[in-house]
């Protein structure tokens, strides 16, 4: 019993130190399907997740939804502390209690006892020095175990600000994008707002920072997984909402939509294609994604709908190609991106956004617009009077001549 407690022991602390090592330090992918991390987030989101959906409020269900990610991180320290404990209280059982303990017997339950308490006091660094070592063997691992506690603290006071740093990074552009696409972003919406002199190129630096916001949430969310359970401040926001959204802008510029942009709206689709992609990967999502293409999912760009955009972004006098294969090549695009999200979104539970923007009673941008019309026509106003004096003074000043 004591060998078989020694060898757990070691395979426990074994498999929280490279667990926290690929999980926190090692910047890529953890790889391993026997993972103290992996375990407890399959343990924990799906019976998490259940609930939220089970919950009718709306609001409610995405406070559920968003307690999850910053709590997760709290319970996944309290776990590895749970095994680093478990784990030396286990080899020194094995090495028959190597302590001098007034307060133990010569049961085994007692010596487990005290092995658990001077493991617990040894890796939260108390030093309370109650009970003794009577081994060089048992002194060793005090020192041992006393070193990975600090080296534990250490690493969650490192990890914490790293998470929010990323986290704080993904929310300012997805906060922007609030102004530019609606709230929740559509593609038509991006492109009507763009509709002005000068937008194709004021898109194409839109579509730029998008790119590389996405090769930042492919870095950032594959080397910190738990960073796609953080969600947005506003209900009505996500991350995955806002990749998706410029995913459908750049799918329409690349094969509805002609113009400057088309260039800079494949490079970016490649990159937003790519981290969604790979983020699927990380939650194991293929199989799902497979099985929403094999029943035939849900179309979110029915043919009545696309005649809705094309009419959108007429209105606002967008010049479309007039292609009558446009809508192949959209749904060809779309085919390439459209599974790995909604996989996500199921996974996540998040929802994708629309094509066609709900009209909305409170729309800080129409707002906005419709006061900037009223000031745009006094300005034209103004500008006809000052054109007609200034031709008045002109034509005086001649007749003196």
């Amino acid at each position: 019993m004591r060998v078989a407690a020694l060898i757990a022991g070691l395979l426990f602390c074994f498999s929280v130190i490279l667990d926290a090592f690929q999980t926190i330090i090692l910047p890529r992918r953890p790889v391993g399907r026997f993972r103290i991390t992996r375990f407890f987030y399959i343990a924990t989101w799906m019976p998490w997740a259940a609930f939220a959906r089970h919950t009718r409020n709306p609001k409610l269900r995405e406070q559920i939804y968003s307690m999850y990610g910053p709590g997760s991180l709290l319970f996944l320290l309290i776990v590895w502390a749970l095994f680093l404990v478990a784990g030396f209280a286990l080899i020194f059982f094995g090495l028959s209690t190597p302590f001098a303990d007034s307060m133990a017997d010569t049961s085994a339950l007692a010596r487990l006892r005290t092995d658990l308490y001077v493991s617990g006091t040894t890796l939260f660094t108390l030093g309370l020095g109650d009970v003794l070592p009577r081994s060089l063997a048992a002194r060793a691992l005090i020192v041992i175990e006393s070193g990975t506690g600090l080296g534990f603290v250490a690493l969650v006071i490192g990890y914490v600000p790293v998470l929010y740093t990323s986290f704080s990074r993904r929310e300012v552009s997805v906060a922007l994008l609030d102004a530019r696409a609606g709230s929740p972003p559509t593609s038509t919406e991006l492109l009507r707002r763009h509709a002005f002199p000068g937008g194709q190129e004021a898109l194409v630096v839109l579509l730029v920072e998008w790119e590389r916001w996405s090769a930042e949430i492919l870095e950032s969310h594959i080397s910190y997984p738990i960073l796609c359970y953080y969600r947005s401040q506003h209900d009505n926001q996500s991350w995955l909402s806002a990749m998706t959204a410029i995913l459908d802008s750049c799918a329409l510029l690349i094969s509805v939509v002609p113009g400057v942009a088309s260039r800079q709206a494949q490079l970016t689709f490649a990159m937003s294609r790519h981290a969604l992609v790979d983020l699927g990967h990380v939650f194991h999502l293929e199989k799902c994604e497979a099985d929403w293409r094999a029943r035939g999912g849900p179309d979110r760009l029915p043919p009545e709908n696309f005649n809705r955009v094309c009419e959108l972004m007429e209105e606002a006098g967008l010049r479309l190609c007039g292609d009558p294969d446009a809508p192949a090549r959209l749904t060809a695009l779309r085919a390439l991106y459209e599974g790995h999200a909604q996989a996500l979104a199921d996974y996540l539970g998040m929802t994708l956004p629309r094509w066609v923007p709900e009209p909305l009673a409170k729309d800080q941008w129409k707002m906005v617009e419709a006061v900037r019309s009223q000031a745009a026509s006094v300005f034209k106003a103004s500008d006809i009077v000052v054109s007609d004096q200034s031709a008045a003074f002109r034509l005086e000043a001649e007749e003196h001549r």
